[in-house]
């Protein structure tokens, strides 16, 4: 075996081992014919500590944790804070499986996740594009119109069917807090689980031309619908499939195409289909607009009471704010899981 090794240049050696280990699933035929290094220009990260399991824990078999998040190289840098963050905060961390949707293949990302985390769990699945082609409406941020931001509706036609729960993570996240806490919330029947917010302005999430709609505005008769964000959701993937959510979700799509009933891409439809019928979470596990509004990204301000989960949801982004040398005071609390090699920020070991 040394021998072996010794004769395969490290770098390919990498990606080799990502490729046994951590196989591309998917339904369209990613091959994997080109094997090349990152350019120049692509981001390099510092390979992170091995995580292992607490005396306490169970067989990874058996207590796994199933995590789904978008791989995208936009987003690639807040990826990585996000993962080192869920296995450093993880009492379990081996049993934590991460499941990646992206929407081409992009040789780099693949060499960098498998450099940077040698031992994740982890599997990649191709999201077809085609699958939302003509159903995007144009929203109000330009990133919010991407075909991977809408990845999250189908995500029970992608991963494993043997995959019954899943927790959905966005990519600008950090985890402060034993994962496990929100994998054990009990759904109580519902399909999803997520920190619901009433205090918003709910209306405020659609146009005049649906509350004008009689039709469209009795969606939400005999229901208390409030805003919920959907990136942190913990899903029944079982129910979602068995009760045809996918669909659910494209119909309102649909609408939206023939009557601009909503602004904000891919988090309306869900609120048409779920608001309403979520099982709350407590808030700490999703102390969310941290990135500011959708268009100025303005600072804000932490919330009130005890934080599991940080969200830069909104328009600003830490990495970009902090290389910018403009930070928000709160983008100093992601920097520590930052794990980019030419940022000037420290990491402790």
């Amino acid at each position: 075996m040394a021998s072996w090794r010794s004769a395969i240049p490290l770098p390919l050696l990498g990606l080799l081992s990502f490729v046994l280990f951590h196989p591309i699933s998917t339904t369209t035929g990613i091959r994997l014919t080109v094997i090349r290094k990152p350019a120049s220009d692509f981001p390099v990260f510092r390979e992170a500590p091995a995580f292992r399991n607490g005396e306490s824990c169970g067989s990874a078999d058996t207590h796994r944790i199933h995590i789904a998040m978008t791989l995208d190289a936009n987003y690639l840098r807040g990826t990585m804070a996000a993962i080192l963050s869920i296995l450093q905060h993880s009492t379990c961390p081996e049993n934590v499986a991460f499941h990646f949707l992206s929407a081409r293949f992009e040789s780099e990302i693949f060499w960098s996740l498998n450099s940077t985390f040698p031992y994740l769990n982890s599997k990649v699945y191709r999201f077809d594009t085609n699958r939302v082609r003509g159903k995007i409406s144009k929203s109000i941020r330009q990133a919010l119109d991407q075909p991977l931001n809408y990845a999250r509706i189908y995500l029970a036609d992608i991963i494993p069917a043997d995959v019954g729960r899943i927790i959905y993570l966005d990519s600008d996240i950090v985890v402060v807090d034993d994962i496990a806490k929100l994998w054990g919330v009990e759904l109580d029947g519902n399909v999803v689980a997520a920190p619901e917010y009433c205090h918003a302005n709910f209306t405020k999430y659609f146009t005049g031309a649906f509350w004008s709609d009689s039709a469209l505005a009795s969606t939400f008769d005999g229901q208390k619908p409030c805003y919920f964000n959907t990136g942190v959701m913990v899903i029944d993937v079982d129910k979602w499939r068995k009760g045809g959510y996918t669909q659910k979700v494209e119909d309102w799509m649909v609408v939206q195409k023939h009557k601009r009933i909503y602004h904000l891409g891919s988090l309306p439809p869900f609120l048409l289909v779920m608001a309403g019928n979520i099982k709350a979470v407590d808030h700490r596990w999703n102390q969310h607009g941290l990135g500011g509004d959708n268009l100025e990204g303005k600072c804000r301000s932490l919330h009130p009471g005890p934080i599991s989960l940080l969200h830069w949801s909104g328009k600003g982004k830490p990495w970009l704010r902090l290389d910018s040398r403009k930070p928000c005071n709160v983008d100093h609390l992601w920097a520590p899981y930052d794990l980019y090699r030419s940022s000037t920020l420290n990491l402790e070991d």
